[in-house]
């Protein structure tokens, strides 16, 4: 019994061929528990994505500063910033 399983394994290896190569049960269940992790991970970003609130916050109201100065301290004929004609 021994003999022919010993026969069989090398008649198997013979045909099998060096030049092709393929990926195995290891590659199937490597590639099987990527997939339901990248499946979980996006059901997980959805989850998230649904508890956003994507309203804008109002604008503040835009204050009247006086960086420019007022009428009074220019003169007439001159430019308000220096170094300006």
């Amino acid at each position: 019994m021994y003999a022919t399983q010993a026969v069989t394994h090398v008649v198997l290896a013979a045909e099998l061929d060096e030049n092709k190569v393929t990926p195995g049960v290891l590659g199937f269940v490597v590639f099987a528990v990527m997939a339901a992790g990248l499946w979980w991970l996006m059901k997980s970003m959805n989850r998230h994505m649904g508890k956003v609130d994507f309203k804008e916050a109002p604008e503040p109201p835009a204050r009247a500063t006086a960086t420019a100065g007022t009428p009074t301290d220019r003169v007439p004929g001159r430019a308000s910033t220096p170094g300006k004609n």
